[in-house]
Parts: C-alpha cells; structure tokens; sequence
C-alpha cells in the first residue's frame, strides 16, 4: 500500500510522457501538412457520406479514393477510415465503409469537428514537395538567364546610346561640310555670273560696234511692188 503513491506517481510521469510525445508527434505531422481538421456540415447515413467542410490549404492535394483516417479531438485514439469521392475548395465529401460503427465509435455528428490524416495525402504533398523543389531550381536557372538577358538588353541601350551619339557627331561634321559645299557652289555661281554679265556686256558692247560699222552690199534697194517676183524692181 505505501508503494501505491509511487506507482500512481510513476503512472502518470508515463502517462504525460507518451501524450507529450503524441502531441508533438501530432504537431509534427500537422507542420509536415498530414494532419488537417473540418467541420461535418452533412450526413448521408444510408449512402454513408459526410460532407466535409475546411479551411485546409492543402485540399488540392486530395484526390478521389484516397485514404483517410478521421478521430473526435476528444478520442485521438479512436479512429476510422474513409475514402475521398470529391473535393471542392472549401468542402470534401467522404465515403464511410463501416459507417454505423464509426458513429458509435468516433461518436460523430452533424457539426462534430474532426481532425483527418491520410498516407496518401502525405505521398502527395512529398511528390508535390519534390517537384516545387525542381521548379525552384529550374526558376533560379531561369531567373539567372533573365538577368542576364535584362543585362544585354540594358546594354542595348546604352549601345544605341553610343552609336546615336556617334553619329551625331558625324551627322554636325556632314552638316559643316554640306554647308561649306553649298557655299562654295554659291561661290562660283556667283563669280560664274559676274563673267557671264561681264561677257553679256561685251557681247553688247561689239554688236553695237557691228552695227555702227556695217557696210551695206548693194546701194538699191527691192521692191516688190508685185506678186510677180518677176516684175520685182530696184530703185
């Protein structure tokens, strides 16, 4: 008898050993995304179907005929097994094989909060897993590709940049000697056309010399008083 308070002792140390280590286990599962909760929001007995609502982020994850187990936070230890026939964003709907037994055993109803695990569930969100962790990879591939393409395509920039600058100079250096071109043809156009009146004037100058100067060949003069060349006269 004097050892029963150490017993019970003893009894409870355990007892609050192994539910710590099941609530850390559970938290553990809960960080790894395989323990998940909902609300019944239906109950189809004869059809042996529950309607599922939840909040759980992961739902897309749950495919039709998957396994899951579901228990009363109340009974942890009590659990049953259920299939997934459909999913929505905020609701799942399951099918209960032993149905009638899990009522008594789970104790559930319309309303009940329910915590869910399913293996498969856990397989796919690990496969899931795997797969952001490629994407991850090939994203940072690609995003170091991005950047370097954003660099050439800034460089582009400042390439054009040059060449417009370049050329620009070029272009002020081509206006100069276009100017000095047409000013040298305006040059010559004028000087072209100081000789040319300067030759008009002379031209001028000798056909009045000629005229002054003209020696007439004959001394009479035709009439053509006719139509008649014939009769055409000098006088």
């Amino acid at each position: 008898m004097k050892d029963m308070p150490n017993l019970l002792l003893i009894f409870m140390i355990l007892f609050s050993t192994c539910l710590g280590w099941s609530q850390s286990n559970e938290k553990k599962q809960d960080e790894d995304g395989t323990i998940f909760s909902g609300r019944i929001s239906r109950l189809n007995g004869p059809a042996k179907l529950a309607r599922i609502r939840t909040d759980f982020a992961n739902i897309k994850f749950l495919n039709r005929k998957d396994r899951v187990e579901f228990w009363n936070e109340t009974y942890p230890e009590r659990r049953c097994l259920a299939l997934i026939e459909g999913r929505t964003n905020d609701y799942f709907l399951i099918r209960i094989p032993q149905y009638d037994t899990c009522i008594r055993k789970v104790h559930f109803t319309s309303g009940t909060y329910l915590h869910f695990e399913s293996p498969d569930l856990e397989n796919s969100i690990k496969i899931a897993k795997e797969l952001i962790e490629i994407l991850l990879k090939k994203r940072l591939a690609m995003n170091a590709k991005k950047t370097r393409h954003q660099r050439e395509l800034d460089g582009y920039v400042e390439k054009v940049d040059v060449v417009n600058k370049r050329y620009e100079i070029l272009r002020q250096k081509l206006e100069i000697e276009w100017q000095k071109e047409l000013a040298s043809v305006e040059e010559d156009k004028a000087v072209s056309f100081t000789e040319f009146k300067s030759s008009e004037a002379r031209v001028n100058e000798i056909d009045t010399k000629i005229e002054t100067y003209r020696v007439e060949d004959h001394n009479l003069k035709l009439d053509r008083w006719s139509l008649d060349p014939a009769l055409y006269i000098r006088k």
